[in-house]
């Protein structure tokens, strides 16, 4: 079983989600510069952002945005993972992904984040579960060096990829290579078409290294088909965020929770930022 880079040593009262923070894309104001989002972030009350990996952004300039700022870089999401995926029929395009990833890593170092977010592999017509199963298995080991060597954890997350559905497979699935640098990015309304998130945290324990937070109503879901219902603002669907706190406490969870819904302008990442205040503190 993995521990969490994340969790605190301190006592459970502490906030499951202590530290907020969003996707880079999110923030949709092009005149300002990398340090101006980054202080517009700050200003709002943001404690972090996460980067894609690989992106465009001149090096120099986030880090000097990150340390003027003191706006954190939690960790990077791979950007390659749904165009080659680590599960893909071509070999040559499951070495991407894992190429991707060993650069992800090595970024990761240098912005001085922990992680990085790995969608684990897609099952579709072409690709069968077990097949899927027994390359996400290969990949990830090819990919497990680098984390050793950066001291970067790799956080594999639940989406609708038909993969890894349930909670106590994606736990035995982490436990299968008994290391302290994998374990899992849950999203907590990528869930709620097919589950409950506090039964995923239970299941997951130790093993979630991060968070994502999105809303998700399953009468939107039930009435205009599943992806209508991701359409619904933060805490105003049928997600339970206080059993979710404290099931992340019952865990010993306390980190990092990045905001992954529609972005904005000034108007709308504050009014998201006061939303995901509301819901941690349930």
């Amino acid at each position: 079983m993995t521990a969490s880079a994340n969790q605190s040593s301190a006592s459970v009262s502490a906030r499951p989600l202590a530290k907020i923070s969003l996707k880079w894309s999110m923030v949709e104001e092009p005149s300002l510069s990398i340090l101006e989002k980054f202080q517009l972030l700050r200003d709002l009350g943001y404690d972090g952002v996460e980067l894609d990996s690989p992106n465009d952004l001149p090096l120099d300039e986030v880090l000097n945005a990150r340390d003027k700022t003191g706006l954190k870089i939690p960790g990077l999401v791979n950007a390659v993972h749904w165009k080659h995926p680590l599960t893909d029929p071509d070999p040559a395009a499951r070495q991407a992904c894992v190429d991707s990833m060993v650069k992800a890593l090595h970024d990761a170092k240098v912005y001085g984040a922990t992680t990085v977010l790995l969608v684990p592999g897609v099952v579709n017509a072409g690709t069968s579960y077990k097949t899927a199963y027994a390359r996400a298995i290969e990949g990830i080991a090819k990919i497990l060096p680098a984390a050793e060597e950066t001291g970067v954890s790799i956080a594999l997350e639940n989406v609708w990829n038909d993969f890894l559905l349930s909670p106590l497979e994606a736990a035995d699935f982490v436990d299968r290579f008994k290391h302290p640098k994998l374990g899992w990015y849950f999203d907590v309304g990528n869930v709620l078409r097919y589950g409950r998130p506090t039964h995923w945290i239970e299941a997951l324990g130790p093993r979630v290294l991060k968070v994502d937070i999105k809303e998700y109503s399953l009468g939107k879901m039930n009435s205009e088909g599943p992806w209508k219902g991701f359409d619904v603002e933060l805490g105003e669907g049928d997600c339970d965020w206080g059993s979710v706190n404290k099931a992340l406490l019952d865990v010993g969870y306390s980190g990092w929770a990045s905001i992954e819904v529609p972005g904005g302008d000034r108007n709308r990442l504050a009014d998201l930022k006061k939303r995901v205040d509301r819901i941690a503190a349930l």
